[in-house]
């Protein structure tokens, strides 16, 4: 179970994600979530992206959207549909096999390969030396990436806003990961950190965050953070009423507990732990 922001004009969940769902992923046009080894897309079409190719329809066991276009992982092959003006939706021979984990927020994609190699194409292609072996997450940002290696992040692409510079902290005993549009974010013994743009206070982690968080995920930008208790924590832009989870479709309860987030342009989606549950 979701909760979509209305302001956004973002459509609600399609019936069939109402229930059963182990992923969810929201970019900028469209959403993707996991059912069953299925991928479920829904949103805008102009790039025939919730057009679910048949490979997709089954096997799955990872997804990720980006600006208009969407990942799956099946059986350690990557598959892509949807907006290709960058070569996107390409997927290159070396993320046909091996691939262990798979990430895009924009017009670039990361897969992670077996052995810690990162591999990325579309609008960014260029994976610095020290990703191409024992990096063991991956987060793909707005024009750049994230990895994350022996416990600390490596970060490489635009750094207009300072994205790219991780602070000493982040060095070391890092577990999490997740990439902004121009900010990014790491998760360390429970606590956030962030760094990068700060126009909307996304880079300004709020005490909630910093204390048994489970889980981050950074959208264009505003964060979402998960902790251990099932509740949410958010911050940065609230323009379209991102961060107000009472302002969704009223059939949806904004209630949780959740048990995983993620964060898109403008729009906050979660995956409830029982669906049927009243607030």
């Amino acid at each position: 179970m979701y909760f979509p922001t209305d302001e956004s004009g973002f459509p609600a969940p399609p019936p069939e994600a109402g229930a059963g769902v182990t992923a969810v992923s929201v970019g900028r046009l469209d959403a993707i979530a996991l059912k069953d080894g299925q991928a479920l897309v829904w949103g805008d079409n102009n790039f025939g992206q919730t057009e679910v190719p048949a490979a997709a329809q089954s096997g799955v066991s990872a997804v990720s959207a980006g600006w208009a276009h969407a990942l799956a992982l099946k059986g350690g092959q990557v598959l892509a549909w949807g907006n290709d003006w960058y070569g996107q939706a390409d997927v290159p021979a070396e993320a046909r096999s091996g691939v262990t984990a798979i990430s895009t927020s924009e017009m670039h994609n990361l897969a992670l390969k077996q052995g810690g190699r990162v591999v990325s194409w579309g609008l960014r292609s260029d994976v610095p030396p020290e990703a191409l072996s024992g990096v063991t997450a991956i987060a793909a940002g707005g024009d750049h990436s994230l990895a994350l290696k022996d416990g600390g992040v490596l970060a490489w692409g635009a750094d207009s806003h300072g994205q790219i510079d991780v602070p000493a902290a982040a060095r070391s005993g890092v577990t999490a990961i997740s990439a902004g549009h121009q900010h990014s974010l790491a998760l360390k013994d429970g606590g956030v950190i962030a760094w990068g743009r700060d126009d909307d206070h996304q880079a300004e982690v709020p005490e909630a965050a910093l204390s048994d968080v489970v889980a981050i995920d950074a959208g264009w930008t505003f964060n979402i953070a998960l902790k251990s208790t099932g509740d949410l924590v958010m911050w940065g832009s609230n323009d379209a009423g991102e961060q107000d989870t009472t302002s969704g479709n009223p059939t949806i309860p904004a209630c949780g507990p959740y048990l995983a987030v993620s964060a898109g342009d403008r729009i906050g989606m979660a995956l409830k732990a029982d669906p049927t549950a009243p607030c």
